[in-house]
């Protein structure tokens, strides 16, 4: 819900986009059937489900978040999936409960961003590969979105005398962007720490767009968060602004996002990489 706000059409183009991502990452990963796939950060299974619809012989769902594992637990069954499935509760910097060179392909999305030890994460997807095993791991690249504080979400707000700033300071007193795992690496970040983990050949693809914001309803902007960890607008509004600051905020920006007159920037990282077969 939060996700989302409530708003079908959103959800419907995130979950579009999230299927292509799915594809992409598995496509680049070169899945065998008989190998075994680490889906690191697993959610709700997307990527881990597409491999194991793709033959890969067993897929190990690894997630924080026992919620989620017990919600892919019930679908695996739902598919007649179990056999082939095997769940593990750890983080993507401490994956001591998978076995050295036990998989073959390690797969994230959007995942990295929520790590702050990403070099910790790195050895351990070399660890837990076999010689020959591959990852194939989607990021989103947050910096390419930064705006100051005259902006939000890609909405004009500089006619509001600072109120986008103080917006932005409850995200920032959340998530300070000194210190965000979000905002704390880019492109060649990802490549420096593959490097590092031992991985060769490396591959990166780079996608960045700028382009119109869709037409949104209103009240689906205000009640979504971008991320689990932030607040959603409305949340933000009432924590920061005075009433009178609310009233002239949304005058000022429900027609921008109503009408789609915001600009949007997103820039995404597809990395693959081999673990080579001498270590």
């Amino acid at each position: 819900m939060r996700r989302f706000g409530g708003d079908p059409e959103t959800r419907e183009r995130f979950l579009a986009n999230l299927v292509a991502t799915r594809n992409r990452i598995l496509d680049s990963a070169g899945l065998r059937g008989s190998e075994t796939v680490l889906d690191v950060g697993c959610g709700e299974g997307l990527i881990a489900f597409g491999a194991l619809e793709r033959g890969a012989r067993t897929v190990v769902f690894s997630d924080v978040s026992t919620d989620l594992l017990d919600f892919c637990r019930e679908a695996a069954i739902e598919l007649g999936f179990t056999e082939r499935c095997r769940f593990v509760e750890a983080p993507a910097d401490d994956l001591r409960l998978v076995d050295d060179a036990s998989v073959d392909v390690v797969t994230t999305r959007s995942v990295l961003i929520y790590v702050a030890r990403k070099l910790e994460a790195f050895a351990e997807f070399a660890r837990v590969l076999r010689p020959g095993g591959r990852i194939s791991l989607f990021e989103p690249i947050n910096r390419f979105a930064l705006r100051d504080g005259d902006t939000w979400a890609g909405y004009d707000l500089a006619a509001l005398d600072g109120i986008g700033a103080k917006l932005r300071a409850v995200y920032e007193a959340l998530q300070p962007p000194e210190s965000d795992p979000m905002l704390d690496f880019d492109e060649r970040d990802l490549v420096r720490l593959a490097q590092g983990a031992g991985f060769f050949p490396i591959r990166l693809d780079l996608e960045a767009v700028m382009e119109p914001t869709p037409p949104r309803a209103w009240d689906g902007f205000l009640n979504s968060s971008g991320n689990p960890n932030i607040p959603t607008l409305e949340e933000a509004m009432e924590q920061a602004l005075t009433p009178a600051e609310r009233d002239r905020l949304v005058k000022h920006l429900r027609p921008q996002v109503e009408q789609g007159l915001g600009e949007w920037r997103m820039a995404s990282a597809y990395l693959v990489a081999t673990k080579p077969k001498d270590r």
